[in-house]
């Protein structure tokens, strides 16, 4: 039996590799979904739309699966207008399958939504409460997809899988979150070190496709084996320009440059720096998919070489060294002169009343 299956933002990085792997199912009739113009291979039907304005009842029609990933936010920029558009969307996509009769689901979430919590078990299983930290708006929302995912299931003779991949990295390219992670554990970081994963976008990719192809009911966790102790991650990226300080001082700091649009990274990123929140694979295991890439491979394959790189490391640590001072010294220079101004406003209004 011939199966439809609709991609919603298809010509992201995922979507692309999901298109693919999907047109190349025998038993499998693609349809491609996005609001720019698509490449993809000649058996797979494209359309260009809006899927805040379009009607998807019509679009919908005929197809048994849909794989939702579309999204207009990102680790690093989510506001609530952001938030609200996206749920908005999702609660489109969601009631025009109902109307149309879908009978599958798949959504992406992340395994942030388990939080980074002292005290977390490593790894994480499936069987987790999710406790996402409340001030990462992103891993808040994609709790909110969650619920609304499966609960657009419930109580019906449908299915709704729900996928948590870790931090997800292509060729030559971080993703987004792997990006703030990153920028996170430099400069100004917190105290602790956590261990790691990284997840290659041709496997989620791949999980995705098994998810449709055994219409996966639930959630599941998609990371590859195990995950790169502190020791290794360090080794892996050579000399850091960084300054330890407690958690709560590097999340007062870090809300302060936030707020001064002084840094990209926001606060609520701190805690996954500091508190573990590596997860299990053995439920996608389960499934029959197998990763094709190792943590460290996805790391290195990732990560451009630098020009530190080619220095021999006795000159790279130094130079980090005098770098993390310099972050440090210009760092709590700034932090000195948002104080000042906040001091003189407070005094300027006294004056004034």
């Amino acid at each position: 039996m011939i199966r439809r299956v609709a991609v919603t933002g298809a010509a992201g990085s995922v979507g692309t590799r999901v298109v693919a792997l999907l047109s190349d199912l025998s038993d499998c009739d693609v349809l491609a979904i996005d609001r720019i113009e698509l490449d993809a291979p000649p058996t797979v039907e494209t359309k260009r739309l809006d899927l805040m304005s379009a009607d998807l009842g019509s679009v919908f029609a005929g197809v048994d699966a849909v794989v939702h990933l579309a999204t207009t936010v990102t680790p690093g920029e989510i506001d609530a207008a952001s938030e609200a558009l996206e749920m908005a969307i999702l609660h489109r996509v969601l009631d025009a399958a109902m109307e149309t009769d879908v009978t599958q689901m798949v959504s992406l979430s992340t395994a942030m939504v388990y939080g980074a919590w002292v005290g977390n078990p490593v790894p994480i299983t499936e069987d987790a409460a999710t406790r996402p930290n409340p001030d990462f708006g992103w891993a808040v929302l994609r709790g909110e997809i969650e619920k609304a995912t499966l609960g657009w299931a419930s109580d019906r003779d449908v299915v709704a899988a729900v996928l948590r991949p870790t931090a997800v990295v292509a060729q030559d390219h971080l993703g987004q979150l792997a990006r703030v992670l990153h920028t996170a554990r430099i400069g100004i970081a917190a105290e602790g070190d956590p261990p790691v994963q990284y997840l290659h976008v041709d496997d989620l990719a791949a999980a995705i496709v098994t998810a449709v192809e055994r219409e996966f009911d639930g959630v599941v966790n998609v990371a590859p084996d195990g995950w790169i102790p502190p020791d290794a991650l360090h080794d892996l990226e050579g000399p850091q320009a960084r300054v330890r300080v407690p958690t709560v001082a590097a999340r007062w700091i870090a809300a302060i440059r936030w707020r001064a649009g002084l840094s990209p990274i926001p606060p609520g990123i701190v805690p996954y720096t500091s508190h573990s929140w590596v997860v299990a694979n053995d439920r996608m295991r389960g499934l029959g998919w197998e990763p094709r890439w190792t943590n460290e491979e996805a790391w290195v394959v990732s990560h451009h070489p630098g020009p530190l790189d080619r220095l021999p490391a006795r000159k790279q640590q130094e130079l980090a060294l005098a770098a993390a001072g310099v972050t440090a010294a210009l760092t709590l220079g700034g932090l000195g002169f948002l104080v000042r101004r906040i001091r003189r406003k407070t005094s300027d209004a006294v004056l004034d009343s």
